[in-house]
Parts: C-alpha cells; sequence; structure tokens
C-alpha cells in the first residue's frame, strides 16, 4: 500500500479555512473540539454548534477556553491555541453530557448543514466533521442513514464514495450504511462503475496519484469460486472492471477478501475498494482505530470526519482523545493546500465532484 501521494504540494498563501461540526451534543464532539483548541493548528477553523455548549464543556473539562461567536464568515481568524471560533447554531433543549436527547437532532442537523454552506457559498476550503448518533436522529423523525448520505443530499444529490485511510491503508466502499440482507442488491454495475470512477478520478486530483491502482474485493467468500458461491462476481463485477480496465484504470480483481490484507496483496496498490461496510473497515481499523480519517470523494467539496462514534460515555469525561479528529483536520488542510496549488494564483478551486455519470 503506497498511503502518501505522488505529489508535493508547495506552501499555501495562507493557511486553510475548515468549517468544523461538533456533532452529537451529548457526546464527546464537543469535547474534541475543546481538545483540538489547545492545539497549534495551522488554519482558521469555524465550528457550527452552541457557544453556550463548549463553554460549558470546557469548564466541565478544566480548559479555559476564548469562545468568539462570528456573524460572517470573513470574521473567521487563524486558529491560535485557546481559541475557537463559533457559527451560532442554537439547540433545542439543555444537554446533559452522556444523554442523549431527540429534541436536539435538528440542532445536529443544522450544524452539518452550515458547514456545507461554508464551503458552497463563503468560500471555506473543507467539511470535518464530528461523530453524530444515527439512531437518535431517527427518532425524532428524520430519515438519517448516516453523514455521507446526508452530505450527497445537500450537495444536489450526489453519488459520495466513503474512503476511510490512516498512512497505511486506504479502503473505499461500494455500499455504506445498508443491512447485510441489501448488500447484494445494491452492488449493482452503475454502482460499482461510478465507484471506481469517482475513486481513480479523486486519487488522481485530490490526492495527487498519477495512475491509482486499486485492488477490488469480491463479494462472496473466495471471490465467489467462479461461481459456486455466489454470481456477483461474474456478473457484475469482472465485465465492469474489464471494461473500465480497457480505458486505462489500473484495477486488480475481483479477489478474495480473506487475503487481500496481507502484505502481499497489498504492495503497489493505492485503494482497496470493498464491496461493504463490515468488510473492509474491520481490517482497516484494527491497523490504528483511534487515527484513521474518513473522506467523502465524489462531492463539490472537501470532506473528512473522525472514525469512531460518540462515545457518550466518555462525554465530559476528559477521556475522549482528539486523535482521529487531529488527524481528519490535518487531511482536509493537505487536501485544500493540494488543490490550491493546481492553479497559476494558489487560489482555492471548488472541489472536484468527481467524475460525470
Amino acid at each position: 500500500m503506497k498511503p502518501t501521494s505522488n505529489t508535493d504540494s508547495k506552501a499555501d498563501p495562507r493557511p486553510p479555512r475548515l468549517a468544523l461540526t461538533a456533532g452529537e451534543p451529548a457526546g464527546i464532539g464537543p469535547d474534541l473540539i475543546v481538545e483540538i483548541a489547545q492545539r497549534q493548528i495551522d488554519a482558521s477553523l469555524l465550528v457550527f454548534t452552541d457557544p453556550l455548549l463548549i463553554e460549558e464543556r470546557a469548564a466541565t473539562l478544566g480548559h479555559v477556553v476564548e469562545v468568539v461567536a462570528v456573524a460572517a464568515p470573513e470574521e473567521v481568524q487563524p486558529h491560535r491555541p485557546g481559541l475557537i471560533m463559533v457559527s451560532p447554531v442554537p439547540l433545542a433543549a439543555p444537554v446533559h453530557a452522556g444523554q442523549s436527547d431527540p429534541a436536539n437532532a435538528r440542532h445536529v442537523l443544522d450544524s452539518i448543514r452550515g458547514a456545507v454552506n461554508a464551503c458552497q457559498r463563503d468560500g471555506f476550503d473543507a467539511v470535518v466533521t464530528g461523530p453524530v448518533n444515527k439512531a437518535v436522529i431517527n427518532t425524532a423523525g428524520f430519515g438519517f442513514s448516516g453523514h455521507t448520505e446526508y452530505l450527497a443530499e445537500l450537495a444536489g444529490g450526489a453519488l459520495p464514495v466513503m474512503m476511510l485511510m490512516n498512512d497505511e491503508l486506504r479502503v473505499a466502499l461500494v455500499t455504506t450504511h445498508l443491512p447485510l440482507a441489501q448488500v447484494s442488491a445494491a452492488i449493482t454495475p452503475e454502482r460499482v462503475d461510478r465507484t471506481l470512477r469517482v475513486l481513480d478520478h479523486d486519487l488522481r486530483v485530490r490526492f495527487g496519484i498519477d495512475r491509482p491502482r486499486l485492488l477490488v474485493l469480491g463479494l462472496n467468500p473466495h471471490a465467489g469460486e467462479q461461481g459456486y458461491l455466489g454470481r456477483e462476481e461474474v456478473t457484475v463485477l469482472a465485465p465492469v472492471l474489464s471494461r473500465l480496465r480497457a480505458e486505462g484504470m489500473e484495477l486488480t480483481g475481483p479477489v478474495a477478501a480473506d487475503t487481500a490484507f496481507t502484505a502481499e496483496s497489498l504492495r503497489g496498490m493505492d485503494a482497496v475498494v470493498a464491496m461493504y461496510h463490515d468488510q473492509g473497515l474491520p481490517a482497516l481499523k484494527a491497523r490504528g482505530f483511534g487515527g484513521i480519517v474518513n473522506v467523502t470523494l465524489g462531492l463539490p467539496f472537501i470532506r473528512t470526519s473522525v472514525d469512531h462514534g460518540t462515545a457518550e460515555h466518555l462525554a465530559a469525561t476528559g477521556k475522549a482523545r482528539p486523535d482521529s479528529m487531529l488527524a481528519a483536520i490535518a487531511c482536509a488542510a493537505r487536501l485544500a493546500a493540494r488543490l490550491a496549488m493546481q492553479t497559476p494564483t494558489g487560489t482555492r478551486p471548488r472541489a472536484s465532484a468527481g467524475v460525470d455519470a
């Protein structure tokens, strides 16, 4: 696996501007915002949340922070330790750490919408999201299957590709938050084709990899054993891979998932493409849970996120580690800087929305 890109970016004339969300207010998201505020970060950070929530959580954690509510994007300053700049998104109900309240589900969704608007309307460079509680949002009456799908809706119906990564490995998913019983029907030629095209495109454009090499997993055990353990590899995956290879993409597969994550199989590969969520992510998270970044490809803006959930049992205890949030911020800043260097003036273009369907 080759986690780094082939192309390094030169210094950017200004720090990237990142729109952050704290996620579920009763979880560790606010703790993470307070913790990262203590660090030296070469970026301008604007958090979409309720300022009082951050002040209360900082006091509980014993941190002295300056929370500044801003009314306009141009008020955002480069980050300095101890400063938290907030675009106010009011809560509907008081927050008790560790006790999620569906009454605040709208706050969570509005925070995400605000961060996306900052990129699409106000020239921010990336969205970095904290963890949310899907069950609580759905209990409140909102149809919400996950951040990735909601971001696609806000982006006008893009087909996103979820990719999680660390310094050793990248894993992209053809399907994301689906019950296992629905996965096979969702593995269509169109979805596989689109996923591979978006991944190939964004690895080139956003990560600077000239010729991405992708390792594509089969859906069934042993990649279907030539049809004896399932037909999806024969009827769906092989024809799509053959067609895309003819177009110049470098694809290996479909291969058996049980041996795909060995050192030999990963040698020289830039990303693994898994058919469903729990086929690919356990192997990645076993290699460094807590320092993994979730990157959403195929959107018209950069989005990164943490690799963990809301961990409400750790909220306001001081035990939540900010490693994944720090990694997500660093990744977003690197991707923004690379996009900025793709224009002669160094100004940041809008991130690519992937490729045409």
